[in-house]
């Protein structure tokens, strides 16, 4: 694995700093454009501050696995691209930041025209340094059914540049020379903070705006403006549910389903909430203008910018993430409708009472293999020759990738080990469509059956795309080495 977080050269700033430097300016940014944000990002800190202080065993959690520390500087953003020739430079921009492209999401089929990935960084270390990622998605012009707009669109998105010409240069410098100094670190987080900016006049007239509005709003929202506005940040809460109705009891208006699974004693992968985008003006460009030395604007608005919250749970493996499609899908098959305002409260039973088929302890998800989890030695076994010596026993390093689970079982029982969870990092499909259908304007439920495939994504990415599954068993293989190397053998 590729570790970027580590200074090729002492003069050298590490790649997990400018990512943390970096995330923070763009959340200074995102406060002052969106105010809301500021004051979600409050509730937030006040709800976790709460489940703290009352729940012991969850900072324990938090202090095992070293959640602790990055809990306040949890974000994520999201952006959307229009072109091949942005995704492969944002691919390169990000790289400067030690964020590397794993997952790949087809939104396609849930009725948003693009296929994404989040670049995020890769292992414990960086991560704990600084969990910041961005759900990057590539707009599929292909969808368009109008092919007279489809090759507007695409003319429109010809015409821009979302990258300063700084920007560009410090990252082929970082390429060329393995790294970037203090001084070039922070250049580099301003110039590329101006590719998330909000802009509020338009390169395209109102017409040609309402008509991409009309195909999709998210159409309209990437080829409508100059560049990729970041469109939310996301704090991280141990209560999702205690901020959704912080929400609603200080004036926020927020969106009605939680996204993701229902409320757990064990939370198992992501569960997603927002306020509700805001009506924002715009200008939009005058057509046909004589005085070409003087640019005039038709007032107008665009509904597109929202602050999201998550909650964040163990990461699931291949048997476990089958296992909650399959409910997820029978939970909306039962509903028999799109999760809305008018059914939240039936769909939000229904899920409970499906979801109870998934075990929710962290005891049995372990021992039925459908999450993954850091192995750590108990207090005891530290303190104890015959419990190390026991666990030298059983962990050689022969047999460590190999050994049953039923072992480690037994390790757990005796004591020897106890597990805590790997957090999830990643997205959901079908969470991230529920999020962007609910924040665009007059967005209708549709879907789209045009092809689309990770090998193309790639393609226009410029690399492959690193597999989420991989890296978290990486995790838990590294875990159960550091036990190992903690004992005498």
């Amino acid at each position: 694995m590729n570790n970027t977080s580590v200074s090729p050269d002492k003069d050298f700033i590490c790649s997990d700093d400018i990512r943390h430097h970096f995330s923070m300016a763009m959340s200074a940014m995102y406060q002052n454009e969106v105010p809301l944000y500021g004051d979600l990002v409050d509730l937030v800190s006040d709800v976790n501050a709460e489940v703290l202080t009352t729940h012991p065993d969850i900072k324990s959690q938090l202090l095992h696995t070293g959640e602790i520390e990055r809990l306040s500087m949890e974000r994520h953003g999201a952006i959307r691209l229009g072109t091949a020739a942005e995704l492969s430079m944002m691919r390169r921009l990000f790289a400067v930041m030690g964020m590397h492209p794993v997952g790949y999401y087809d939104l396609a089929p849930a009725g948003v025209p693009v296929h994404s990935t989040a670049f995020r960084a890769l292992d414990s270390h960086s991560l704990h340094k600084s969990p910041f990622r961005v759900f990057t998605s590539l707009l599929r012009l292909d969808l368009i059914a109008d092919e007279n707009l489809q090759q507007e669109a695409t003319a429109t998105l010809a015409q821009r540049q979302i990258f300063t010409a700084g920007v560009i240069e410090l990252i082929e410098i970082f390429e060329a020379q393995g790294g970037l100094t203090t001084e070039q670190a922070e250049q580099f987080v301003q110039e590329a903070l101006e590719t998330f900016r909000w802009h509020d006049k338009t390169p395209v007239a109102k017409a040609l705006y309402q008509r991409l509005l009309n195909q999709h709003p998210l159409v309209a929202d990437v080829v409508g403006f100059k560049g990729p506005h970041i469109n939310h940040l996301t704090p991280r809460t141990l209560d999702i549910d205690a901020v959704q109705q912080g929400m609603q009891a200080r004036g926020i208006p927020s969106k009605a389903i939680i996204e993701g699974p229902p409320r757990r004693a064990c939370p198992i992968l992501l569960r997603q909430t927002s306020f509700k985008a805001l009506q924002e003006a715009v200008g939009f460009k005058v057509a046909n203008n004589s005085d070409a030395s003087h640019e005039e604007y038709e007032q107008g608005h665009h509904t597109a910018r929202f602050g999201e919250i998550e909650q964040r749970g163990v990461a699931l493996t291949q048997k476990g993430r089958v296992l909650y499609d399959e409910l997820l899908a029978a939970a909306r098959r039962q509903l028999g409708a799109t999760p809305n305002e008018d059914n939240a409260a039936q769909y939000n039973q229904i899920l409970a009472e499906v979801f109870t088929a998934f075990p929710d302890d962290y005891q049995t998800l372990h021992e039925e293999e459908l999450a993954y989890f850091y192995y750590q030695l108990t207090d005891s076994t530290l303190d104890s020759e015959d419990g190390q010596a026991l666990l030298a026993a059983i962990l050689t390093r022969d047999d460590l990738n190999k050994l049953p689970n039923a072992k480690l079982t037994a390790l757990i029982n005796d004591e020897v080990l106890r597990i805590e969870p790997i957090v999830y990092e990643d997205f959901l499909p079908v969470s991230a469509a529920g999020i962007f259908q609910s924040n665009l304007q007059e967005a209708q439920p549709s879907q789209y059956d045009g092809y689309s495939s990770q090998q193309n994504f790639e393609r226009d990415l410029g690399a492959a795309i690193y597999d989420e599954m991989a890296l978290y068993e990486a995790m838990q293989a590294q875990s159960l080495e550091q036990c190992l190397s903690s004992v005498s053998v």
